[in-house]
């Protein structure tokens, strides 16, 4: 791993300030332009940035620094960091164990379907297979399409879910909202709302039934109750 200085202009600022070298010396070490340094030495360049001690970070040693103030042809040189940091790989396509790969297209036919926004390419990144496979199960040309099942890729272990939901942030991005007809919803004409009757409405003729109900049933009972008591008298 190439090794960097970190925070080049604080750093010469630091130099500046701090150490006797050359203009010429700080800038090959920063890797900066020589007049860039001495706008810094003049306070025309860099107000305001705090100077960063090389020493402490351990990118340079004071004998470095004491070489190089005593032979201005010395060029500076980084110190070997303490710890070693690995490189990071490059992202390759995706690694699938031989006992999981007869279930990529059932997690392909699963993603074209509940997915559609996705690109062969995000595909291809999540269960690890090529452009060409996709197509051939778009399009239902594949040898073993009668076969396939429809399998969420997770539930195979081909993909974690917070790689599927990225892939599908990623994809809805910049989408258009979905209009009304492809959420399958369509507006009535005036016509057909004309003829609704309100529910409220409705509501209020069935209390108006069951009032009218009741008071028949009352005006009966009164009617009957006279007569009962005419026979009592009779007794």
């Amino acid at each position: 791993m190439a090794q960097t200085l970190l925070m080049p202009k604080a750093t010469a600022i630091w130099l500046v300030d701090n150490t006797a070298l050359s203009f010429d010396q700080i800038a090959q070490f920063c890797k900066l332009h020589p007049l860039e340094v001495k706008a810094i030495a003049d306070g025309e360049a860099a107000q305001g940035i705090k100077g960063l001690d090389p020493i402490s970070t351990g990118q340079l040693s004071r004998d470095e620094i004491a070489r190089a103030e005593a032979n201005p042809n010395h060029k500076l040189k980084l110190s070997e960091p303490k710890v070693r940091v690995p490189e990071s790989k490059r992202r390759g396509p995706r690694y699938t164990p031989v006992s999981k790969r007869q279930d990529r297209p059932n997690a392909i036919l699963w993603l074209v379907r509940n997915h559609p926004e996705l690109k062969d390419a995000q595909i291809s990144r999540l269960v690890g297979t090529t452009k060409s496979t996709i197509e051939q199960i778009r399009e239902r040309t594949h040898w073993n399409s009668a076969n396939l099942a429809p399998m969420d890729p997770v539930t195979l272990g081909l993909c974690s879910q917070i790689d599927l939901d990225m892939e599908v942030e990623k994809a809805s991005k910049g989408r258009p909202l979905p209009t009304a007809a492809e959420l399958g919803a369509t507006l009535q004409s005036a016509q057909e709302t004309e003829r609704l009757t309100p529910s409220y409405e409705r509501e209020e003729e069935k209390e108006k039934e069951i009032d009218a109900d009741a008071v028949f049933r009352k005006l009966s009972s009164l009617r009957s109750a006279p007569k009962d008591e005419d026979d009592d008298d009779q007794y």
